[in-house]
C-alpha cells in the first residue's frame, strides 16, 4: 500500500517549502509551470488527499480541542490559554496547545496533526507569516471538511468563522488621548508592522487620536518593528535622537523597552517622557516604573473564545450556522509610567 503523505513529507522529498507545496496543489500563478507540474504528479502518484487538515466530525469525537498561538513570550497568549482550558474542563474537554513560532509552514504542520485524529475543534491566532503571505488554505479546508474554528486577537476578515476580539483601535485611542491628557505634544508610536492585523489597528488609533486632538501625524515619530528579537536594538536606535514627550507602545515588550531607551538617553520617565504600553500582563506590573496600560483581557478571550468552539461542537444542527464575533471590551490602567492627568 502506498504511504498517506503529508504536506511536510511532499516538501522534503522535493525539497521544496510547505508553502510551494500548498500552493502548486491549488494551481497558484507563483508557481512555475514545471514545479507545478511535479508536485501535482507526485501528489497523485502518491495519492495525497488534502482533506487530511480536517477530519469529519461526524463520526468520532475526541473531547479535545486545539489552540495554535503564535508565540509565548507573551503573557497574553498564557492568559488566553488558561481563559480556555477553564471553561473546557468545565464542559468536559481537554486542551492541547501548539506554538506556531510566528511561522506559516509550522502552523500549517500544527493544523494537521491536530486535525488527524487529535482534536475536533481549532482556536488559533494567526502567525506573522500566515498575515503576510495572506494565505489561509489551511483555515479554510478545515471549514470546509466540517472542522469548527475560532480565531482570536489576529483575525482576517476573508475568513468566515468565529471571532473574539477586542476594539484594537479604540484600544490605542484611549492610550494616546491619556497621553495628550496628560501633557504631551509629542507622541512616538512603536508598533509592528503593518501586516499583522493587531498592529495595523493600534497604528490606525493612534492616528485618529492625534488627528481628532489636531496634532500632525509625524512618521518620522513612527517606528514599526518586525522581528522581536531585534526590537530592544531597533528601539533604543530610534530613540537616540527623537524629542519625544510621550510614547505608545502596542505591546508590554516594546513599552518597557522603550522605557530603558529613555533612560539610557539621560531622561527620566515619566518627568520627561511619559509611556503607555498594551496588555498589562505581569510585566507590566513588575518593572518599574509600573506601566500604565491598556488592558486586554487574555483570560476573558479564552474563556469566550472556548464556549464558542464547544457551542459549534455540540450543536445538532446540520445545516449553515451563523458565526459570531465577541469583542471583549478594554480599560485603561494608569500606573507609574506617566504623569498624572493635569
Amino acid at each position: 500500500m502506498k504511504p498517506k503523505l503529508t504536506l511536510k513529507q511532499i516538501a522534503k522529498e522535493l525539497d521544496v517549502s510547505i508553502s510551494t507545496v500548498s500552493k502548486a496543489l491549488r494551481d497558484s500563478p507563483e508557481i512555475g509551470e514545471e514545479t507545478r507540474k511535479k508536485i501535482k504528479a507526485f501528489a497523485k502518484f502518491y495519492n495525497y488527499k488534502p482533506n487530511n487538515i480536517a477530519l469529519s466530525l461526524k463520526n468520532r469525537k475526541t473531547k479535545t480541542i486545539g489552540i495554535i498561538i503564535p508565540e509565548i513570550v507573551h503573557h497574553f497568549f498564557t492568559t488566553v490559554i488558561s481563559g480556555v482550558e477553564k471553561v473546557a474542563n468545565e464542559m468536559g474537554y481537554n486542551v492541547l496547545v501548539c506554538l506556531s513560532d510566528n511561522s506559516f509552514d509550522k502552523e500549517v504542520l500544527n493544523m494537521e496533526m491536530l486535525a488527524n485524529g487529535s482534536t475536533d475543534g481549532f482556536i488559533m491566532s494567526l502567525a506573522k507569516e500566515t498575515m503576510q503571505k495572506g494565505d489561509y488554505h489551511h483555515l479554510q479546508e478545515a471549514i470546509n471538511q466540517g472542522m469548527p474554528l475560532v480565531l482570536f486577537d489576529r483575525v482576517v476578515d476573508g475568513i468566515t468563522c468565529d471571532k473574539v476580539i477586542i476594539d484594537d483601535v479604540i484600544g490605542a485611542k484611549k492610550a494616546v488621548q491619556h497621553l495628550i491628557d496628560v501633557g504631551c505634544k509629542k507622541i512616538g508610536l512603536i508598533s509592528t508592522v503593518d501586516y499583522v492585523s493587531v498592529g495595523n489597528l493600534r497604528t490606525r488609533g493612534y492616528q485618529q487620536a492625534l488627528e481628532e486632538n489636531n496634532i500632525a501625524v509625524e512618521e518620522q515619530h513612527i517606528l514599526k518593528i518586525e522581528k522581536m528579537e531585534d526590537s530592544e536594538t531597533a528601539i533604543e536606535n530610534f530613540l537616540k535622537d527623537k524629542d519625544l514627550d510621550g510614547i505608545f507602545a502596542v505591546n508590554e515588550h516594546f513599552a518597557i523597552s522603550a522605557i530603558k531607551a529613555v533612560k539610557e538617553c539621560g531622561k527620566n520617565v515619566p518627568e520627561d517622557v511619559s509611556v503607555i504600553g498594551f496588555t498589562d500582563g505581569e510585566l507590566s506590573k513588575r518593572f518599574i516604573p509600573s506601566l500604565t496600560t491598556v488592558s486586554q483581557p487574555g483570560s476573558k478571550m479564552g474563556e469566550e473564545a472556548a464556549r464558542l468552539l464547544i457551542e459549534k461542537l455540540e450543536s445538532k444542527n446540520d445545516e449553515a450556522e451563523n458565526y459570531r464575533t465577541i469583542i471583549v471590551e478594554t480599560g485603561l490602567v494608569t500606573r507609574n509610567s506617566t504623569k498624572s492627568e493635569k
